[in-house]
């Protein structure tokens, strides 16, 4: 088994070849320089699904308490989300570059599997910024949600080929 720092360490190092060598490079926006770097950002995101945390907040608060030396510019949760949405494509990006390293369509088999996508806290009035394209749905893991739910096709080695989105819905 792997320890946590060799596996985000390494998990960096195969990001940051990946956007050097694959991506175009990042042009400059006005205002100040964001804090992370593009592969810091993915690198952060996708450690984010992979390890399992209850929620957003939880692994944020890991990141803070766990990561300081390997992010030491770490800003804000909200700040963060922002750098995420700005590198989606990036993200998708290396995750296909993944899929075809890890030859996983050549698996024998794969498993579907559904989870919850939060967009919002259920409780919150109003319809909400995804009103139509969002809806109140429940997760045995995390109870009333609102948002979609994601339907993922992953093999046997956890490697994700595909994946979908329905809107929440009533058990």
């Amino acid at each position: 088994m792997i320890d946590l720092d060799t596996f985000l360490t390494t998990l960096y190092v195969m990001i940051d070849d990946f956007c050097q060598s694959e991506l175009e490079p990042e042009k400059p926006k006005p205002g100040p320089l964001a804090s992370l770097s593009r592969s810091e950002v993915i690198t952060l995101a996708l450690f984010g699904q992979w390890v399992q945390f209850p929620s957003e907040r939880a692994f944020y608060r890991y990141a803070q308490q766990h990561l300081p030396e390997a992010f030491p510019q770490l800003p804000d949760r909200s700040q963060f989300n922002r750098l995420q949405r700005t590198h989606r494509d990036a993200i998708t990006a290396f995750a296909l570059f993944l899929v075809q390293l890890l030859q996983a369509q050549r698996c024998a088999y794969e498993v579907l599997d559904s989870t919850a996508a939060v967009t919002r806290d259920a409780k919150r009035r109003g319809t909400g910024w995804l009103a139509g394209q969002a809806d109140i749905g429940w997760s045995n893991r995390i109870g009333w949600y609102e948002g979609f739910h994601l339907l993922l096709c992953v093999t046997a080695q956890g490697v994700i080929t595909g994946f979908g989105f329905g809107a929440g819905s009533h058990p």
